[in-house]
């Protein structure tokens, strides 16, 4: 039988990233609770949710790799939350302007022996300085009422920032392609490349 690699979300953003590596794969959404509990730090809810995303998963399908995946955007130790609305959108992106904010993406592996490994890539985001009609206009033209922080840094949201620091670009999509593959690695896991 072979084995089978299975990623816990139904985000198509995460799926996008997950091929890049030239994996076989499916997709599969995790329906878990992430709120998060009493002075959680976000780092820690970050991943605490990747963990119970991928054992979610893993739970029903206990012979697969399953892969869970999180992110937490926090500015000076306050989680943000996806905005729903344009008017939450604009204010937040008004909050974050000319600040530094700290995006937390947490990623698990879930192994068929029942052992789960996962790690934390933190990134900090430091945005220009926008002018209330500079941030009306990019809601407008982004998609960005599901993101948390208001952006979606793989589309326009790019040209709000004005440094980003961490060791792997891909958690500010919400899946940090570098450490997939050493989860991979550390757990041994078969080959799952495609065959092209």
């Amino acid at each position: 039988m072979n084995a089978r690699l299975i990623l816990a979300s139904g985000s198509r953003f995460k799926r996008a990233e997950l091929q890049r590596l030239g994996l076989r794969f499916e997709s599969i959404n995790a329906d878990v609770d992430e709120s998060a509990h009493d002075h959680e730090p976000p780092h820690t809810l970050a991943q605490r949710l990747a963990i119970k995303k991928a054992e979610f998963v893993a739970q029903a399908h206990p012979n697969a790799y399953v892969i869970g995946a999180d992110q937490v955007v926090s500015l000076e130790g306050e989680q943000l939350h996806k905005p729903v609305t344009k008017e939450r959108a604009i204010a937040q992106l008004a909050r974050l302007q000319g600040k530094t904010h700290d995006i937390f993406c947490a990623v698990a592996l879930t192994c068929p022996d029942g052992t789960t490994l996962s790690e934390v890539v933190h990134v900090k985001m430091t945005m220009r300085a926008l002018t209330l009609h500079q941030i009306q206009a990019y809601v407008e033209e982004d998609h960005v009422l599901d993101s948390a922080g208001s952006y979606t840094i793989e589309a326009g949201g790019i040209r709000l920032f004005k440094s980003m620091q961490g060791d792997d670009y891909t958690a500010i999509i919400g899946l940090p392609l570098t450490r997939v593959l050493d989860l991979l690695e550390d757990a041994q896991a078969p080959d799952f490349s495609q065959e092209f």
